[in-house]
């Protein structure tokens, strides 16, 4: 039995790190879109699902990464570094409501690992599109996955409804006065859907300056 902690339970979200291209897509077509693995910086990780390809003796192996964290430095500079950077934030639980609709796919956490564990266990074939490197842990990824032993596909489209965006981040490196206009554009992409957009001031902080401007 489910336990009560006769309060709500609380909504978790994930957050995509892209660039302005990608999201100009993703709303105008409601769709997620899934991509081939094998290019990903990650050698060892891009290594471990060329693996499962290959034992699981698939055709086509997609995937797409969100994050489970709050906002970070690392997040935007690593994946969405530059003035066309963005960050939308889904509802994790709208999202995974929406996607099971489509066939063979599979959303899971990624586990962090280091090289002395894994000297220890023996790895399953079906765990290797979910491990990582215990240094990569700060990213707390959550995975799709998508896979197919009879298509061949170098991308896939999974439908969604917009009402799962709960918030869209601009990056923090897009200059003020570019703003408004980026803003209004996604806004008239997103139709009536009233999706929340703000310009991260992640690197530049008009209060945390502040408290410091106060210090005795």
């Amino acid at each position: 039995m489910r336990p009560d902690f006769g309060g709500p339970v609380p909504d978790v979200y994930y957050r995509r790190y892209t660039e302005l291209p990608s999201l100009i897509h993703m709303l105008t077509h409601r769709q997620l879109t899934l991509l081939d693995p094998r290019s990903w910086d990650d050698r060892n990780d891009s290594y471990f699902l060329s693996l499962y390809r290959e034992r699981k003796k698939l055709k086509s192996l997609l995937a797409l990464c969100f994050t489970q964290d709050g906002e970070t430095y690392h997040h935007w500079r690593v994946f969405a570094s530059g003035s066309a950077g963005v960050s939308v934030t889904f509802n994790g639980t709208a999202l995974r409501a929406m996607i099971r609709s489509t066939p063979s796919v599979q959303i899971r956490p990624v586990k962090y690992m280091t090289l002395a564990s894994l000297r220890d266990h023996r790895l399953k074939t079906g765990s290797l599109p979910f491990l990582k490197r215990f240094a990569f842990k700060p990213e707390r990824e959550i995975r799709i996955l998508w896979e197919s032993t009879s298509e061949e596909r170098t991308s896939l489209p999974i439908p969604f409804d917009l009402s799962a965006i709960s918030r869209i981040t601009l990056s923090p490196w897009l200059h003020p006065s570019l703003s408004t206009e980026v803003k209004e554009l996604l806004r008239a992409i997103a139709g009536g859907h009233r999706i929340p957009i703000y310009r991260s001031t992640l690197i530049s902080n008009a209060e945390w300056m502040k408290f410091g401007a106060t210090a005795k």
